[in-house]
């Protein structure tokens, strides 16, 4: 049961991407879509929005940098 539990909080971090948006710098956080292919979200002050795909070949990076 131990192992279930572990597993749930893996996949709930693993939900979201921290964001650094230099547009007005300011730190984010954007999730995935219901479809689970995507990050995507808004910076918190101006709202420009950000989409990051997610695929093969990608990252285990959980923060990033916007511009």
């Amino acid at each position: 049961m131990a192992e279930n539990i572990g597993k749930n909080n893996e996949e709930k971090k693993s939900n979201y991407l921290g964001i650094m948006f230099k547009c007005c710098n300011i730190y984010g956080r954007i999730y995935k879509n219901k479809d689970g292919n995507a990050y995507v979200g808004r910076c918190p002050r101006c709202m420009r929005s950000i989409r990051i795909a997610v695929g093969e070949g990608g990252t285990n990076e959980r923060f990033f940098s916007a511009l």
